[in-house]
């Protein structure tokens, strides 16, 4: 038999290296009487364990120990939990009252993400519209497909930044593990990357919980994006240095004024970006954005156990009785940030009278 010899396809050792995929974030299965899914994120990246949630203080639980965590996702499990929370009380007196009663211990377990509070708004009203369980649950998918929806947006809009050649310093975890779509700066980040874009990431490794080593990393491995993992400590003296062409990072609440808080270290690493003239992008969605806020310094800190710095994966690691402050956040002035990249564009300072225009068209 003629013609060329058949071939076998070679095998790409990158691609075989990489993890598999991961589960979704989250999910909601079956109707009224079904069930939260969340990925447990306290486990990875060594084990993948889908929690099934069907009460409230299971799901409150699940917020305040960081299974679920990045603002978006927060907020779409805290949706989704007032349903399970709201249900458990049958049939409630006062729907309306019972809705809010419900809402308001969820809006406790994480006081500064804004995006918690944005979707129990949202729940709230629909309680309001409708008294019943289907009404609580539509309109939690509902903030569900709209966080897909700025995920996708975001990503459009933040891709362009992204250095095509360069290295790109991120810190904390801002993808699929922290959003309900591909994520807000990391979004960024993948569709740069499909468009052509080729590049490195710098993840921070985000003391004292990793979440730079143990998700961002991860994920960014899993897409097939170079990325390396350095100390906190070592992030300026790198950006010093010209290793770093652009900094990403995400953000948990937006202050009307453009001062944003994310995971803390966020400031120092602004510092140091604007010290040394590189650009700092900050990519969030408008959900995140609180005009009642009027400038960082009224943006609540969540100030996390001590422990959490006392000890590394379960193991402590400094002498007995050695206290320890743990703020999970930190507050970054607006006008060290080159650009806010959010769902609907992307905007320069000066940040006040952008951030008002740009919810105001929304409305």
């Amino acid at each position: 038999m003629s013609g060329a010899p058949e071939t076998s396809p070679v095998p790409d050792p990158a691609a075989a290296a990489r993890p598999a995929p991961l589960p979704p974030t989250l999910a909601w299965h079956g109707g009224e009487d079904g069930e939260l899914a969340l990925l447990d994120q306290t486990l990875l990246p060594h084990q993948r364990r889908v929690l099934a949630v069907r009460d409230l203080e299971t799901a409150i639980e699940a917020i305040c120990a960081l299974r679920v965590r990045g603002a978006p996702a927060i907020g779409v499990a805290a949706a989704y939990a007032a349903v399970l929370g709201v249900r458990a009380i049958a049939p409630p007196a006062d729907f309306q009252s019972a809705t809010a009663a419900v809402c308001a211990r969820l809006a406790a377990s994480r006081p500064t993400a804004v995006n918690l509070r944005w979707a129990l708004d949202r729940v709230s009203r629909a309680a309001v519209r409708e008294a019943t369980l289907a009404s609580l649950l539509r309109e939690a998918r509902a903030v569900h497909a709209d966080e897909v929806a700025m995920s996708e947006r975001m990503a459009r809009f933040g891709a362009p930044l992204v250095p095509n050649g360069g290295c790109v310093l991120t810190h904390c975890n801002t993808g699929r593990l922290a959003t309900a779509g591909d994520g807000t700066a990391l979004a960024a980040m993948f569709r740069a990357w499909q468009d052509g874009a080729r590049f490195r990431v710098l993840a921070a490794e985000t003391r004292p919980l990793l979440q730079g080593a143990r998700l961002t990393a991860l994920e960014l491995a899993a897409a097939g994006i170079p990325v390396e993992l350095c100390c906190d400590s070592a992030a300026a003296g790198l950006i010093a240095r010209g290793a770093v062409q652009a900094a990403f990072v995400g953000a948990d609440r937006i202050a009307a004024n453009g001062d944003f808080a994310n995971k803390v270290g966020t400031y120092g690493l602004a510092l140091a970006c604007a010290a040394h003239g590189v650009p700092f992008y900050v990519v969030a969605p408008t959900s995140s954005c609180d005009l009642g806020i009027a400038d960082g310094a009224a943006i609540p800190i969540e100030e996390r156990d001590g422990a959490e710095v006392c000890a590394l994966a379960g193991r402590p690691i400094a002498a007995a009785g050695v206290g320890a402050r743990n703020p999970a956040f930190d507050v970054t002035p607006g006008h060290l940030a080159t650009a806010l990249v959010t769902d609907r564009g992307v905007l320069r300072p000066p940040y006040a009278d952008a951030i008002k225009a740009l919810l105001a068209a929304g409305r």
